[in-house]
This record gives C-alpha cells, sequence and structure tokens, in this order.
C-alpha cells in the first residue's frame, strides 16, 4: 500500500475530509490531495509524526518498507540499503520512545534526516 493509499484509507476511517486533516497538520487540502492521488510525499519530516498523531498510528506505518522516501533510495526494498535502513528506523523508534531525547532535539534529528536524503536526491541526479 503506498503513503497516498494509507493517508487516505485513514483519513476515511476517522470521518475526515482533507481539508479537516490539512488544517490538524498544517497543510491544505490540495496538498492532502496530492499525497493521496499524486504520489508525492510530504517535504518536512515534521509533518509524518503529525500524521501520525493525527491517525493515531506509529510514524514507522506511514513510512513501510514500500516507500522510497522512507528508505532514502530509489531502489526497491530487496536491496542492500533496505536492511540498514530498517535497522535505523528501529534504532531511531527505540530512541524516541525512551524518553531520554528532548522533543525539540527529536525534531532536529527528522529535519537533519529529511535535509540528508533529500541533499543525496539531488546528488544522484547530477550522475
Amino acid at each position: 500500500m503506498t503513503f497516498g493509499d494509507k493517508i487516505r484509507k485513514l483519513r476515511i476511517e476517522k470521518k475526515m475530509t482533507q481539508q479537516k486533516l490539512g488544517a490538524m497538520v498544517g497543510v491544505s487540502y490540495r496538498t492532502i490531495r496530492a499525497w493521496e492521488v499524486d504520489g508525492r510525499y510530504p517535504k518536512q519530516s515534521s509533518l509524518y509524526q503529525k500524521l501520525a498523531d493525527a491517525f493515531q498510528c506509529r510514524v514507522s506505518y506511514l513510512m513501510d518498507d514500500n516507500e522510497t522516501v522512507c528508505l532514502g533510495n530509489d531502489e526497491p526494498s530487496e536491496y542492500s540499503g533496505a536492511k540498514q535502513a530498517r535497522q535505523i528506523l528501529e534504532q531511531t523508534a527505540a530512541l524516541f520512545a525512551s524518553g531520554t531525547m528532548a522533543n525539540e532535539d527529536k525534531t532536529i534529528f527528522m529535519d537533519e534526516m529529511t535535509r540528508l536524503y533529500l541533499e543525496s536526491k539531488k546528488n544522484r541526479r547530477k550522475w
């Protein structure tokens, strides 16, 4: 199931409109539509947590192995980077759940991960 399929399914289960979900996470209904229909992904890592909070689900559910956005890799999950990416996600989830990291530091960490992903994607296009 794609990221957009998950968002749409969860939104409908929670009986939310695209407008209501957008207001909850701080984006327009057009952004929600782009995620659901056009196959787009959030550009800010903090939106994944806001979506998870809105749907009362885990961020890891939204960032499934089948989603290249969570892997930082455009290759399917069978490739070598997928296992390492899963390990990093599991370690990060454990760190966040431990309560030893301030929310501000979690946000900084996720923003840095997003920056690294976007930078690597940009550099990959150059080659």
